[in-house]
């Protein structure tokens, strides 16, 4: 990918990495609550195995994404400036919680380096498409658990494998739509975003100064909903239509990507919650996908 090209794919190379980041670390913390007892005897090493495990996964989910939104001469340097823009990330969350004489950048490129070859050799040998729900997928996502529950020293605990299968499948389409808004941005009609309930709530005119705290006059103008039907999760956000029709178009469309993703957020984290309690709820009921 020509220098161009690289400055083309700037924002969602930094989106993949703070995701991804996000991701692995979210992740880390659902396998500690998923077993109190073990969390407590997890040292710090194999917390960070643990995470280091998840970005081996991660990178390989890209990297099988990234053949239906890049062109194919440039998928290599895409793959390339995403491990440079991760290792980038990674010093800087580092820094804060280290002193300067511990982070070394050296260290730090060449252990993103050495997880990506590791992800290659891992996970390159299951054939599926990413974007269909599969047997050989979620074949993919039980070998991905296994190792969890193996770097964790509980193999095949099923609160460790059912938490990790979790996290790994929820994260497909959160992957899937920052390529998307990256290669192929869309602004949602806000009238096909809103329940039609939730269109005609607040129909009167907003009034200036601070609200009335007895909530007379308060007035929804975004909001974002998720919904659980049976292993599905449905999310949306909508406006009210006063506000959406006074929105200048190039404001409508900035708002429309940021609400794009904020939702997106909200629906992986509901649908981790709605997964986890069911699980509680029932044992015996396995956790399907996200």
């Amino acid at each position: 990918m020509a220098k161009q090209s690289a400055e083309n794919y700037e924002n969602v190379l930094k989106d993949l990495a703070h995701t991804m980041m996000s991701v692995a670390r979210e992740s880390v913390g659902l396998i500690k609550r998923s077993d109190q007892k073990l969390a407590m005897k997890l040292q710090r090493k194999q917390e960070w195995e643990i995470y280091l495990e998840f970005l081996r996964m991660l990178f390989n989910l890209v990297d099988r994404l990234s053949g239906f939104y890049i062109p194919i001469q440039a998928q290599k340097e895409f793959m390339n400036s995403l491990e440079d823009s991760v290792a980038h990330q990674l010093k800087t969350v580092l820094a804060p919680s280290l002193s300067s004489s511990e982070v070394d950048d050296m260290e730090v490129t060449l252990s993103v380096g050495q997880v990506v070859a590791d992800s290659r050799k891992t996970y390159e040998k299951f054939k599926f498409v990413v974007t269909d729900q599969s047997k050989e997928r979620d074949q993919y996502f039980q070998f991905f658990s296994e190792r969890i529950a193996s770097k964790a020293g509980a193999p095949g605990k099923q609160e460790i494998t059912a938490a990790a299968f979790l996290c790994g499948s929820a994260v497909v389409p959160a992957l899937k739509s920052l390529f998307e808004d990256a290669t192929q941005p869309k602004v949602e009609p806000a009238t096909s975003a809103v329940p039609p309930a939730a269109a005609q709530e607040g129909s009167s005119s907003t009034k200036s100064g601070a609200p009335d705290t007895a909530g007379k006059n308060l007035i929804k103008l975004i909001s974002v909903v998720s919904r659980a039907q049976g292993e599905e999760v449905e999310s949306w956000w909508g406006l009210h239509p006063q506000f959406r029709r006074d929105l200048p178009e190039d404001e409508a469309k900035e708002l429309a990507k940021h609400m794009n993703r904020a939702t997106r957020i909200v629906g992986e984290r509901f649908a981790v919650v709605a997964s986890l309690a069911q699980s509680e709820t029932n044992p015996n009921q396995p956790v399907g996908n996200a």
